[in-house]
């Protein structure tokens, strides 16, 4: 099974994974929830964009790892577009730094952590947020990457 990822760089950046990467990362936090294909995007976008954006949505005016909007399908129409990931490329390379994290193993956390949100998933209180922090691990266990919330 394979979704389809439109990855959409809006941002000046060097080390960034490459589309088979994001499309690997996407493919296993979603299969290990659903089994339909979904059609998502990924943005990457500067510090300028993701402050803009989560003050706009979120009322927190800083930039920030990664923002997911769902698409909200409307009733009686069959699509299978799942939403946007927006992914502060800037914000998630320091998070990698200072928490002595892979750059690509952070990459694969953000992305998976951006698509469970897409599926409903949220870290609101301490119950959802044990169970989504779970499945993470789970998931970036299957790439061999270890448990991110662990120091």
């Amino acid at each position: 099974m394979s979704n389809h990822i439109d990855l959409q760089i809006a941002c000046e950046a060097t080390e960034l994974p490459s589309i088979e990467l994001f499309q690997r990362w996407a493919d296993i936090a979603l299969t290990a929830v659903t089994n339909q294909e979904f059609e998502l995007t990924i943005r990457l976008v500067t510090i300028e964009e993701s402050q803009q954006l989560n003050s706009q949505y979120r009322q927190k005016d800083k930039p920030t790892n990664v923002l997911s909007f769902p698409f909200e399908v409307p009733d009686g129409i069959e699509l299978n577009l799942l939403g946007d990931l927006v992914v502060c490329v800037q914000v998630v390379e320091q998070e990698a730094k200072e928490q002595n994290k892979t750059l690509f193993d952070h990459w694969a956390h953000m992305i998976i952590h951006g698509c469970l949100h897409l599926l409903g998933y949220d870290h609101i209180n301490d119950t959802d947020a044990d169970e989504m922090e779970a499945l993470e691990i789970k998931i970036l266990a299957q790439l061999s990457i270890n448990n991110p919330y662990e120091s």
